[in-house]
């Protein structure tokens, strides 16, 4: 329905933000609605769901959270609250390379998570998220070519960067990045 809203962040609660965009408070639910901030303007990437119950948006901060979080809800027994949830605390990098990797361990972590929907996370997209880890690639060339300049090798670099939340600006992630690098 809508690709995306502009506008500032009116309230949020523990599930979900208020945007406002020209006099229209949309409700939005989103990952860690405590990473927005009240008053500050954002784009958020939307999707609309609608079942026979109701009508419900989701939100991101990056087209690369939305397009694997579509993915995700393809997945049969993944409805979009629990897809929601993986972006919590998972880096879409990470979400791709635990899938790739056939890493249940990492997927389990995630609330409602179980062996089984994470074997069939597993099962329906391994190898099919290869699009979206080049759009990952592409958006930490920038972080990468910081680390080199500090004299972090490559394979130091790429062991860290499905760890890093890359919807933060690039201070942030640098930051985090070599908290990474440094207790590796």
């Amino acid at each position: 329905m809508y690709n995306y809203i502009i506008g500032k962040i009116d309230s949020f609660t523990a599930n979900t933000i208020v945007i406002d965009n020209h006099g229209i408070g949309y409700n939005i639910y989103v990952a860690n609605p405590y990473s927005f901030n009240i008053g500050e303007e954002y784009k958020i990437y939307t999707y609309t769901h609608q079942n026979e119950y109701e009508t419900s948006m989701y939100g991101f901060k990056t087209e690369d959270e939305k397009n694997l979080f579509l993915r995700l809800i393809d997945v049969k027994g993944l409805g979009p609250k629990v897809a929601l949830g993986l972006f919590a605390t998972g880096s879409v990098a990470g979400i791709v390379d635990a899938i790739d990797r056939e890493n249940i361990v990492y997927l389990t972590k995630f609330p409602k998570v179980g062996d089984k929907l994470a074997r069939q996370i597993i099962l329906d997209l391994k190898g099919k998220l290869a699009a979206s880890k080049d759009v990952v690639t592409s958006s930490n060339d920038e972080l990468v070519a910081v680390l080199e300049s500090l004299g972090y090798k490559k394979p130091d670099i790429k062991r860290v960067l499905p760890n890093v939340d890359y919807s933060k600006t690039i201070e942030e992630q640098i930051k985090d990045a070599l908290k990474l690098m440094l207790n590796n």
